[in-house]
């Protein structure tokens, strides 16, 4: 299937996307979070954003494997650090992410995605696309580089599990990469400028990821490790991002798999 490339030099010289140091789009790489951990070993790298036509060893939470045909999805990882943040609030970035995303599609793709805490993105009830942060150096102004994956010109075939979706899927009204990754890498500045202006103040975005989650309010099975096996509503999230399910808050890092959706 012959699919276009991401416009490289559109982003670079997109007045929009002036919070970033440096846009990347190479043709294939093992894992752009991989890439930008280890750029992050230099300590003035900032605010960077690679994105890959192919990643070959693209993963997920707890390794899960993530795999697409070449330009058909975006696979995109941003890098940034956090000065003065208190660590325990690092939890939020993935989130605010996820945030960004949705409605980066609902303004450019004309579809209306919500979030399966921690990390999914889903459309239609499906799995739509994948978030994952790494803290990649600690410290008074710690570096973390998040990654999201979104299928975009997949057909039935071509997806990875037999609960996603793609856009092309779906219908959007859009499914320009350039465009669509354009609008991603937009809303996250937006709101990543804004948390930052705020102090780190997690305020607005539980009350603003509350509005997109689908998460919240259903009945959820969370399985945690040593076998133990969470249910119970999903009420809200708390001020480090966790997820309570009745009085019990759990982190991402505690939950290996959450049922509720697809």
């Amino acid at each position: 299937m012959n699919r276009a490339p991401i416009d490289a030099p559109r982003l670079s010289s997109s007045p929009a996307l002036s919070f970033y140091e440096r846009i990347d789009v190479v043709e294939s790489t093992g894992s752009t979070n991989a890439d930008l951990v280890a750029r992050a070993a230099d300590p003035s790298a900032d605010r960077q954003a690679l994105l890959a036509e192919e990643q070959v060893s693209g993963r997920g939470r707890h390794a899960r494997a993530w795999v697409s045909p070449p330009r058909a999805q975006i696979s995109l990882s941003i890098l940034v650090r956090l000065p003065g943040i208190d660590p325990a609030a690092l939890g939020w970035l993935p989130l605010l992410t996820g945030i960004a995303v949705v409605d980066a599609l609902r303004g450019t793709a004309g579809v209306a995605p919500e979030l399966k805490w921690p990390n999914d993105v889903l459309l239609d009830g499906r799995k739509l696309a994948g978030i994952l942060a790494e803290v990649a150096a600690t410290g008074i102004a710690p570096a973390v580089v998040v990654g999201i994956g979104m299928n975009v010109d997949l057909d039935e075939s071509e997806l990875p599990v037999a609960h996603a979706t793609s856009l092309t899927l779906a219908g959007a009204g859009n499914v320009d990469r350039t465009a669509l990754a354009e609008a991603i890498l937009t809303e996250f500045a937006r709101r990543f400028t804004a948390w930052e202006r705020s102090g780190w103040s997690t305020a607005d975005l539980v009350a603003e990821y509350r509005e997109r989650c689908a998460t919240i309010g259903i009945d959820v099975r969370a399985e945690l490790p040593g076998g133990t096996v969470l249910t119970g509503v999903a009420t809200g999230v708390d001020d480090t991002g966790r997820l309570l399910i009745g009085e019990r808050a759990v982190s991402a890092g505690d939950v290996s798999h959450l049922r509720g959706q697809y």
